[in-house]
Order: C-alpha cells, then structure tokens, then sequence
C-alpha cells in the first residue's frame, strides 16, 4: 500500500518534474526537537569518547531512571509501577513483540479502520487466515466497524469475542479519542470474554477534551489490558526511536499466570534495550523543561490540523478528527479513496493517504496529515478550496 502511494508520487514527478507537492500522506514530523533534548543526547554521544561517561549494554526493560519518569508523567493517577513499564525502540517494534508473545493461535479484533501494523502483524504471526481479496478482509480476524454511524465506536452487542483486541485512541486514522463511557464499554466487555485489549495511546498527549489518555483511567483495565505509547509523535523522535510499553502485574492469562513474566522474556529474549542515547533525550522530553518544548509542538500540528478543518468546512466537506490528533479524516461519500487520491494529486499536487489502506472501513475516505510546516500547510488549505470551489 505504502510503496503504491510512493510509486504514484514519483510517477506524478516524472509527468510533472517542476511540480511543488505538499505532502501529507505518511505521518512523519516536520518541526525540529527542542535544544534541551538533543544537547543532552549530544551530551550523552560526547561522554562515550570518555572513560567516565562510557556505557555499553543497559537493562533490556530501559533505563530505571527514564522508567520511572514515564511512570510518573503520565501515569501518577493510575499508579503504574515504574516496574511495570518497559522502555523499547517504538510502538510498532513493541506491537511486533507482543505478537510474538501472543502467538498463531490466539483470535484477533482490529478497529475497521484502523493502524494497519496490527494486521500486518497479524498476518506475519499467522493469525489471520486468509484474505478475502473482494471485501480486503482476512478471514480469521474481526473487524470493529468504527465509522461516524456508530460515533468511531463498535457495537460490542454485535462483535464477536476474541482473545485479543487492538485499540487505539484517538485513532490512526479517523482522529477520533474514545470517550471514557466507550472505554469503560471496551474494559466491560473483554472481562467478560476473557480477552486481552493491546491499547495504543502514542497520541495521546493530542486530547483536547475530557478523554482518557489511558486505558488504565478505566477501573479494572489492569487486569485486561496492555499500553503501548511512543515519543515519536509528540516529541519528533520519528528519527530517534524510542517507546515504551506498560503491563499491569495483575494481568494474567487464563491459568491465573502473570503476562508481565513472559513479556519480560519475550524482551530479554529479542532486545538489548533501547538506544542509550535516545533514552538520555527521552528523560531530557520529561523534565519540566523539555516537556514544555515538546507541547508547544504538539500544539503547532494542532493548528495545523484546524487549518485543514476550517478549509474543508468551508468547501461543506465532511471531516472528523483534528482536534484530539494530528489527522483529519475526509469523508468523499459514493467516491473510491485512490480515485480522489489521484484526483488530489494530479490537481492540487498534494499527498495524501486513500482510506482503504486503513481497512475496508476506511473506503470513501482519505486521511490527510497535520504534521507540517506553517506555510506548506497553509498553502495545502489554499489548493484544496482552489480544486473544490
């Protein structure tokens, strides 16, 4: 899908070698990290040419210190243990890695639409059976219609239990942030399923509103849930690498053993641990300082996605998310996503992302990214009303 949208770029240049596209396909980071975050990795990188500031492996599960700081920033409400966090090279390396863990045989819930790493993961582990190439599913998986008819939510009435559910929120790609009702809906219903929910929060810190920034909000999450979060979107480390994810020690797996252990042995097993030098520019993002530098850029996507709403709205076309994270999702209704792709592209010279790389739920619509500079973002808003007028 990705190198499809990579092909119909550099085939649009070859047509058009002095077109100025934007884009806002693949949600990568544009603005630079705050000084106090790389002068302490360049701190860190310096004190390696030294006997003194020398160090070689560290713990698999992270730096204790940088553990800890995780723990406290965003779960002192919800007292996770700084035991209980493991410090990785990104959310999706750790969804990769509780797929090993959870192994081929488990059943598997995704969000339709939804990241498309879980799939993909699903699929490599051998979890998802065969793809139905007329409807885009696989026919081991359950696909969570979460579209505006049901509010981004699925009717959990009409979804059939698995052992294992991937949510994310706000979503990648509609933008939307489950409210804490839904929530407390999804913690309801896996408890009473025995299922284990893999929760992605990595834009969390993009919440507006009164939305949890954390399954753990939820009371009883711990004992049916995992979180992965990651500092590439709200602290520009696309490039650094750098996540974390956090086991709850009460959550067990049906013959009552603790899934912390096994965790625990899955990263020991195929990880020596995060970069030293990401992780000292991870601690720097959670000092008073840095996490205020790291806001004010999560607060500049955020205005650039509200430009793309107010220039969608004003053209009377439907968009969803924007304010909760750092998408908008553009309903086309009756159109193919790669039609208005291509349309958007070969008109405006702007990238976009056709929902149906999303999954079967995301047809009709396209995911455009806020992550941008000020004036290329603007000038996307003023292609776009210049095509749509």
């Amino acid at each position: 899908f990705w190198k499809q949208i990579s092909l119909r770029q550099h085939q649009h240049l070859e047509q058009h070698p002095d077109a100025s596209l934007i884009s806002l396909g693949i949600g990568d980071t544009t603005e630079p990290v705050p000084d106090i975050v790389t002068s302490r990795m360049a701190d860190f990188a310096s004190g390696l040419s030294t006997l003194e500031g020398y160090r070689g492996y560290g713990a698999e599960q992270g730096n204790k210190e940088l553990r800890k700081a995780i723990a406290e920033t965003f779960y002192k409400d919800v007292n996770v243990k700084d035991s209980e966090v493991f410090v990785s090279d990104g959310a999706q390396c750790d969804i990769a890695r509780l797929q090993l863990l959870l192994g081929s045989r488990v059943t598997a819930s995704v969000q339709d639409p939804s990241f498309p790493g879980y799939i993909d993961t699903s699929v490599i582990i051998g979890q998802a059976g065969d793809l139905d190439h007329e409807t885009g599913r696989y026919h081991r998986l359950e696909y969570m219609k979460c579209g505006p008819e049901n509010k981004f939510f699925p009717d959990l009435r009409r979804t059939s239990s698995t052992d294992v559910i991937f949510f994310c929120s706000p979503n990648n790609p509609t933008g939307h942030a489950a409210t804490r009702q839904q929530l407390e809906q999804l913690v309801k219903f896996a408890k009473d399923n025995g299922s284990i929910i893999v929760f992605d929060s990595a834009y969390a810190t993009y919440i507006s509103d009164d939305s949890p920034r954390s399954i753990f909000e939820i009371p009883g999450a711990k004992e049916v849930a995992v979180e992965i979060s990651s500092f590439s979107k709200f602290a520009g480390f696309t490039g650094v690498r750098l996540g974390w994810t956090v086991v709850p020690s009460e959550l067990c797996f049906s013959n009552g053993f603790p899934v912390i252990h096994d965790f625990n042995r899955v990263v020991c097993t195929c990880f020596n641990g995060a970069s030293n030098i990401a992780q000292a520019g991870g601690l720097a993002c959670l000092s008073s300082e840095g996490f205020e530098g790291v806001r004010t850029r999560v607060n500049y996507y955020k205005e650039n996605a509200e430009i793309l709403l107010d220039a969608l709205a004003s053209l009377n076309i439907k968009a969803y998310g924007g304010q909760n994270a750092p998408y908008v999702w553009v309903h086309f209704p009756g159109m193919n996503s790669w039609e208005v792709f291509d349309m958007i592209l070969e008109k405006a010279n702007i990238i976009t992302v056709p929902g149906c790389g999303f999954g079967p739920g995301g047809e009709e619509f396209l995911r455009i990214s806020a992550f941008g500079h000020r004036e290329s973002i603007l000038e996307a808003a003023r292609r776009l009303k210049a095509l749509f007028s």
